[in-house]
């Protein structure tokens, strides 16, 4: 399977930091579609005869696509995926906790090698579609998306309402049925003091404020995920060029607080990202939010030009690299919270001693 590489990598395409634009905040875009096929009830109501009947339409209408980017897709169904595997796929962010959580197999993705093209199939909606790429490409993001999505439509029948546009599973989706989002790293915003200010003025304009991973997810090592809140009432354009100009307002923001820091704090500035480095080099032990928090001071030195011959793309690797389903995949056995502690700063130093050549 040309897929199989999401399962033995820790790489993703949208890690590769040297390609988009805006990477040294913008992490990632993301484009999501939700459809549904009309006349068979929302995944929430599957049984085993429905999900199944379900699951064969879309395969069907997969293999008789000409799209190559589809072409390039293999289908992995829930019952093939052991659960570490599956959260594997949460921790690179391709699908969902939730989506990740069942084993039936009338559930699963269709996914290309690199990861930019993922299809969550049954999970909160039939399909969701979903393109994700480095920096801010958005709109490449959505026309790679909506290329996908008007393929299989010519075999498939989705629900839509002349008045509504596209039925979902939940309200705060019908419409155009899509969420647009950005990943981004906020150190200097956080460590200002002004998280609270922004993300309120944010939210006024109809954003989201989210965790790393999501929708109910904390905040670790200052990564934050923006997305739009309406799906009704507005294009997609619309959607798209409202958060491109939210992000791009964030984005200034950071950076001149970023130059504010270096000119007024540069002592205490070299000094942390100095700190941080040096713990990630030499601990013993660290658990998920300590790593989280001192990769972030590092990227953030890295992208400042205090810290030389580290590769961005390597700090993003780490990111997932150091989670708990990627350590015990790469251990080949479970283990407990103190065993995975030491495992997390072996790889980190690992990879940093690999990253400097």
């Amino acid at each position: 399977m040309k897929a199989d590489n999401l399962l033995n990598s820790n790489f993703v395409r949208w890690m590769a930091a040297d390609e988009g634009p805006e990477t040294d905040i913008v992490v990632s875009s993301r484009i999501r579609l939700a459809r549904n096929l009309d006349l068979i009830p929302f995944p929430h109501l599957l049984n085993q005869e429905r999900g199944k009947k379900c699951l064969q339409e879309l395969q069907s209408a997969w293999k008789k696509s000409d799209n190559k980017d589809l072409k390039e897709m293999d289908l992995f169904t829930f019952d093939q995926l052991t659960s570490l595997e599956r959260q594997m796929l949460v921790e690179k962010h391709l699908i969902s906790p939730n989506h990740a959580e069942s084993d039936e197999s009338f559930r699963g993705v269709l996914a290309n090698a690199d990861g930019s093209l993922v299809i969550m199939i049954n999970e909160e909606d039939h399909l969701r579609i979903q393109c994700f790429l480095p920096g801010l490409q958005l709109e490449e993001c959505y026309r790679r998306a909506q290329k996908i999505d008007d393929d299989l439509e010519k075999n498939l029948n989705f629900a839509f309402d002349d008045t509504r546009g596209y039925l979902t599973s939940c309200p705060t989706n019908v419409g155009t049925g899509m969420r647009a989002s950005v990943m981004l790293h906020l150190p200097a915003i956080v460590f200002s003091g002004q998280t609270n200010h922004i993300f309120h003025n944010i939210g006024q304009l109809g954003m989201a404020v989210r965790g790393i991973y999501g929708e109910g997810t904390e905040m670790v090592g200052n990564f934050f995920q923006l997305s739009n809140q309406i799906t009704m009432g507005q294009s997609e354009e619309d959607i798209i060029n409202n958060l491109n100009t939210i992000t791009t307002q964030v984005v200034e923001q950071e950076r001149l607080i970023r130059e504010k820091l270096a000119e007024e704090m540069k002592y205490q500035l070299e000094d942390r990202v100095g700190r941080a480095y040096g713990i990630l080099s030499s601990a013993r032990v660290l658990n998920s939010n300590e790593a989280m928090s001192l990769l972030s001071d590092v990227r953030l030195g890295v992208d400042m030009g205090i810290l030389a011959k580290i590769k961005p793309y390597a700090l993003n690797e780490l990111v997932v690299a150091i989670r708990p389903a990627h350590l015990q995949k790469k251990t080949g056995k479970e283990m407990d919270a103190f065993h995975r502690d030491v495992k997390r700063a072996e790889v980190i130093q690992e990879r940093l001693a690999i990253t400097r050549g």
